[in-house]
């Protein structure tokens, strides 16, 4: 006999994290996106009203002093360094993924003055492999493309950064990140990570990795907004060597004495470029309090459990999908795909029956599952509105055949 609704409400009884009130989410919607862009915490929309009404409309310039604006970027960094096994001062945010990106690959390939590869992943989030291809352009280096099994067998002497997304936006697919970046270290490479689709929601620690250069995005797991600023993480062992390549006012050692010339400062502090974006970091800052209290031990085991439940419930219901996310633990981050030729309907149909994931090319339905907010409810709930999706062939409509700017 299959699983019920009563025996998924018994997990979440059984013990959950109990932060789904931190968000703001509709009744009459299931959240399961969260690894595209993250729900609403409760206490952003006050705290952004206080930043503009109060902090900017009554303390004008005054509040970079007097609201402590430019001290944002520390105190969230103090908040993300536990979730990626850091420490606060090792973290910079203010720019977005692609700008880290580039940043970091210039800083590691100058620091292989010897190397003249960049090895990257084929079916890497796009943004890395259009940076890549930038910094190779303009530094004169090789871009070498490796097999997505075996990254590390594209990595020879020749090679100065393996650039890896540690996982999967298609397929929730999980990279072991400490032996990968061994790996690379025998070869004489440095790796860079790209945490987009981790941080928050699956484990990790850069320093036990010893890991050289990540970057990664804080709208999807980490909830801070559409489009809030990106973090970089520079090995403490590399950040007196490693200069970054956009050497702006706020990555000066004395910004105020407006010298002429460059003189980074000291540790992450060069890894500014331009004015704090204080709406976004002041967002960010409100949006990550909703992980008080919550170890990553904790999220990781509702992350695992949740997922555990959608595809035991397709197992069940729907054995036709081709699952492509890996089953085991230790290979999947915290969503779960499968493919389906009329994958992109699929989603619109689910969208309008208040259940929203999203679709990637050529034939992917994806879903996230962010353990703040979702329960095993919810999972229950969403495959029960794909089993009638599919059976009732809704995908076939001709209003959910045609494509939205954004999938």
């Amino acid at each position: 006999m299959g699983l019920g609704r009563n025996d998924a409400a018994a997990l979440d009884a059984a013990g959950g994290l109990g932060t789904r009130d931190r968000f703001r989410l509709p009744a009459d919607v299931l959240y399961l996106d969260g690894n595209s862009l993250g729900a609403l915490p409760v206490g952003v929309p006050a705290r952004l009203a206080a930043v503009v009404e109060d902090e900017w409309g009554s303390g004008l310039i005054r509040s970079w002093n007097d609201a402590g604006w430019m001290e944002l970027v520390g105190r969230i960094a103090a908040r993300i360094a536990p979730l990626v096994g850091a420490a606060p001062a090792d973290l910079h945010l203010g720019d977005s993924t692609s700008v880290s990106l580039f940043k970091t690959m210039v800083a590691a390939a100058r620091l292989q003055p010897g190397r003249r590869v960049l090895v990257v992943e084929p079916s890497t989030f796009p943004t890395d492999g259009y940076i890549a291809a930038g910094v190779a352009d303009l530094l004169d280096l090789e871009l070498r493309w490796c097999d997505p099994a075996d990254p590390l067998a594209a990595v020879d002497e020749e090679v100065a950064l393996l650039s890896l997304t540690h996982v999967d936006f298609r397929t929730g697919a999980m990279y072991d990140l400490s032996a990968i970046t061994a790996g690379a270290h025998v070869r004489g490479a440095m790796v860079q990570w790209d945490l987009c689709h981790s941080v928050g929601a699956v484990p990790v620690d850069l320093t036990q990795a010893d890991a050289d250069f990540a970057v990664g995005c804080t709208y999807k797991y980490l909830n801070g907004g559409p489009g809030s600023p990106a973090f970089t993480w520079v090995s403490p062992r590399l950040q007196a060597a490693a200069l970054q390549p956009i050497t702006g006012w706020m990555g000066h050692a004395t910004p105020f004495a407006m010298t002429r010339d460059y003189a980074p400062a000291a540790g992450m502090g060069q890894w500014a470029s331009g004015t704090h974006p204080v709406l976004a970091l002041s967002a960010l800052e409100s949006a990550l309090e909703a992980f008080d209290g919550v170890t990553v031990e904790a999220l990781r085991a509702a992350s695992l459990s949740l997922t555990d439940l959608f595809i035991r419930l397709l197992d069940e219901r729907l054995p036709d999908l081709e699952i492509v996310t890996p089953r085991e633990h230790g290979r999947r981050g915290s969503q779960v795909s499968f493919r389906h030729p009329h994958a992109y309907a699929v989603v619109q149909a689910l969208i309008a029956r208040g259940v929203i994931g999203d679709f990637r090319d050529p034939d992917i339905a994806r879903f996230g599952f962010t353990p703040l907010y979702l329960s095993h409810a919810d999972v229950y709930d969403a495959v029960e509105h794909l089993v009638g999706v599919l059976a009732g062939e809704e995908y076939l409509r001709p209003e959910y055949a045609a494509r939205n700017p954004v999938t």
